[in-house]
């Protein structure tokens, strides 16, 4: 690697001493001062920083072009999606060449009728380097449009309502909402979610058509500073669903569409640690929860007598099988499910009685429902992808059990599957756990310890980390690199258990996991540890500050993306968003217990004066999710104590939040940015 960046003048961390106690536990922090963002020092240390960045992959400004062009050249610019029928409606969206996002269109009665374009993205982002829509409902009559627009990254949402007739905004414009939002069946009434000061979503609120958003009703409020409140609304389209879920509790009230100033009922009243799910089917409820169920099992209850006593069992507890979910349809039941890492659809007909799963083309895969707004439906469209297959939708019928394929994601380029190979691998765990790893590679690649190999993994919430094709990706696959993703405890890859044994004070499994798959794919002779890259984002940015602190000598580079690595600042402090419900997947820094357990693996609090690996550290200014302030410490505290030369880049995204760039090609230009630094980190410029 060219180490001339090395004569680069680091940027300059001042020291603000901050005295922490906890627990009769005192200790300086630094860096404390970080979190004020209205202090222009602040500021001016995020912006130099940045410029360290500049300066120090100077040398790769060319590589970075010649990447973002290979990125495009594999994306399809002008496309279409594969329409969706509802009602008289064809809706779809289209994308354009050198246009950063989509228009969203419909027909009406068929394909080959006048294209109206609904909403246009690109005229809503004009003027901003951040836009993200939030919620986009059409009315059930399909005359107006609900949407929602965030411009910051803040995931601070200002609705508006669109006459698709005229073309003309509504006078109805309603700031600080959140994801969610649902029409009343008679399409004059709107449901929609704001958030506290700590942007908790915990209110639900009442729109009337024409009136001012100021005289708006509220439905509910969710006292419980837990718990976070969303609105859904039945595949039959007969109830709104206003659903108030913490990490391990949920409670589900219904309102009939049809009536939508009455009153949302529960189904049934909140047990801790029971979570649920409601679907509806003419005069019954379909429940899936895990009540004496770790995996998830299903009943059914009548929907006038829904007492427990009434329940029947549909589907029982299966400890091989995780039920992920169930979608009704009026004469078809869709549940899919997870068994050895793999999601499984089951499609069951209620009048014979009869299941059967849809067959899957390859070992190692991921599948999704995709659109099914037709409650009415004899077809049932669901999407697939792998590591080496583009993203292919296919309708399966169900009178026939034959699928047709839709549309497969065009790869310009000449891409051939074949030409790529896909494995599954199992590395041994530090407490004799066998953990799966799934790995892609170019076919004509030489696997050896000189091999570079790119390692992800998430591992928190119960998030299953299934393995997806990407175009970007090929950028490094075609460079010869091995991609592995370590399904890792934490997530429910594996099943529930899985999940619970990566939580609480069982995370530190997560860490040694990662560890583990990495030891593993060494000694199996894919890679080396001067040839080992990982990369993880958010709770997995977690990882990353983890396991950087536990084995750097393992890896040659770490990416740690809006890394969540400030445990316990973050936990002590419940002002901050998402605080308050995360104790339930991490746990309370106020029991002592917990707090000496978050405090032995927080990577913020166990940088050591050692060697660390190169490191590419990515922030956004405008996160709600993982405050800027946590990298910005992170990397503060490293670049005071780490011992080694290795690159230490913080990168912070200005004026974005906490998923990055919201256009298409800007986004390719951060994918460009973070592979250069992976290929001058393995001396690959």
């Amino acid at each position: 690697m060219k180490d001339t960046w090395k004569e680069i003048k680091k940027p300059n961390v001042e020291k603000q001493p901050k005295e922490i106690v906890m627990h009769d536990e005192k200790w300086i922090d630094n860096y404390f001062w970080l979190r004020n963002r209205d202090d222009e020092k602040v500021i001016t240390y995020l912006e130099d920083e940045n410029n360290y960045v500049s300066d120090v992959l100077k040398d790769t400004k060319d590589l970075q072009a010649k990447l973002f062009d290979e990125m495009v050249s594999r994306m399809k610019e002008d496309d279409i999606s594969v329409p969706e029928k509802i009602d008289e409606y064809y809706y779809y969206s289209t994308t354009e060449k050198g246009k950063q996002y989509p228009c969203f269109c419909r027909k009406k009665g068929h394909l080959e009728a006048d294209e109206e374009i609904i909403l246009d993205l690109n005229v809503i982002a004009k003027g901003h380097t951040f836009m993200e829509i939030g919620n986009i409902k059409i009315s059930p009559d399909h005359k107006l449009l609900a949407y929602s627009v965030d411009v910051s990254g803040d995931e601070v949402f200002t609705m508006f309502i669109k006459d698709l007739s005229s073309g003309e905004l509504l006078k109805d414009e309603i700031p600080n909402t959140y994801y969610g939002a649902e029409w009343s069946a008679d399409s004059k009434v709107l449901f929609y979610i704001i958030l506290d000061d700590s942007k908790r979503p915990c209110s639900l609120y009442r729109h009337v058509l024409g009136t001012s958003a100021s005289k708006d009703e509220l439905v509910f409020f969710e006292k419980d500073e837990v718990f976070h409140l969303f609105i859904s609304k039945t595949s039959s389209k007969k109830y709104l669903e206003l659903i108030l879920a913490s990490q391990v509790t949920t409670e589900v009230h219904l309102l009939d569409s049809h009536d939508p100033m009455g009153k949302f009922e529960v189904v049934f009243e909140r047990k801790n640690m029971v979570e649920y799910d409601v679907s509806h089917h003419e005069d019954h409820l379909y429940i899936r929860t895990n009540e004496d169920a770790l995996n998830f099992r299903i009943f059914t209850v009548p929907l006038k007598a829904r007492a427990k006593e009434n329940s029947e069992e549909f589907q029982a507890h299966n400890q091989d099988v995780m039920i992920e979910g169930l979608q009704i349809f009026k004469n078809h039941f869709i549940i899919f499910e997870r068994e050895n890492g793999l999601p499984k659809i089951k499609i069951f007909d209620p009048v014979n009685q009869k299941a059967n799963y849809i067959e899957m083309e390859e070992p190692v895969y991921m599948c999704w429902p995709e659109g099914n707004s037709d409650f009415n439906s004899e077809t049932f469209r669901y999407g697939y992808t792998s590591l080496v297959t583009p993203k292919t939708v296919y309708d399966y019928d169900f009178k026939t059990g034959k699928k047709e394929l839709k549309k497969q994601k065009e790869v310009p380029g000449g891409y051939k599957s074949v030409d790529y190979v896909t494995e599954r691998k199992y590395a041994p765990g530090h407490d004799g756990v066998m953990i799966p790893i799934s790995l892609v590679y170019k076919r004509s690649s030489k696997i050896d310890k000189n091999t570079p190999l790119y390692l992800y993994a998430y591992g928190s919430y119960g998030f299953s980390t299934d393995p997806t094709f990407s175009t970007v990706r090929l950028s490094l696959l075609d460079r010869g690199f091995v991609f592995a993703i370590a399904h890792i405890r934490g997530g429910s890859d594996l099943g529930r258990q899985w999940y619970e044994d990566g939580k609480f004070l069982k995370k530190m499994n997560t860490f040694h996991d990662f560890i583990s798959c990495g030891e593993h794919l060494i000694k199996e002779g894919y890679t080396s540890k001067e040839r080992l890259v990982c990369n993880g984002g958010s709770a997995g940015g977690l990882l990353m500050g983890a396991v950087a602190n536990l084995r750097p000598d393992l890896f040659k580079a770490v990416m740690a993306d809006v890394p969540f690595v400030d445990v316990i600042n973050t936990m002590s402090d419940p002002t901050i968003p998402l605080t308050v419900i995360e104790y339930e997947e991490w746990g309370n820094p106020a029991d002592k217990e917990y707090f000496d357990y978050m405090k032995s693996y927080s990577p913020y609090d166990n940088v050591e004066a050692k060697d660390y690996p190169n490191m590419l550290v990515v922030a956004g200014l405008n996160d709600p999710r993982v405050q800027y302030w946590e990298p910005a410490k992170w990397v503060a505290k490293l670049r005071e104590l780490k011992t080694n030369d290795n690159m230490l880049l913080l990168k912070t995204h200005m004026s974005e939040g906490h998923g990055g760039a919201s256009g298409r090609y800007d986004y390719l230009k951060e994918e460009a940015f973070q592979y250069a630094f992976l290929l001058k980190a393995l001396d690959m410029l």
